[in-house]
């Protein structure tokens, strides 16, 4: 009985352990996954013109790909992805 008890309590700790663990990295990606979406970008559907007129200049203009055609606008703290003259995704830099 008392062997029986003790691999019950050190299961028990190692199984708490391990979710305690889980939960301290869960936190910090849950901390980075906030700064990311704090950063302020284009919506989907605005116009490559109001992009440049809100944002400014990009930093570098990547040429359309495929059809329909994509192109990619860099910032310095993320990138912009057109479908024709419309964003479709910004995606924060890290």
């Amino acid at each position: 009985m008392v062997k029986s008890f003790a691999k019950t309590m050190v299961v028990l700790t190692l199984t708490l352990g391990a979710v305690a663990s889980q939960a301290t990295v869960l936190l910090i990606d849950g901390i980075e996954a906030d700064a990311q979406s704090a950063t302020e970008r284009p919506k989907s559907g605005t116009t490559m013109a109001n992009v440049e007129k809100t944002f400014g200049s990009p930093t570098q203009r990547h040429e359309a790909v495929g059809q329909p055609p994509i192109t990619r606008w860099d910032y310095p703290t993320f990138s912009v992805y057109f479908e024709n003259d419309r964003v479709i995704h910004a995606v924060a830099k890290r």
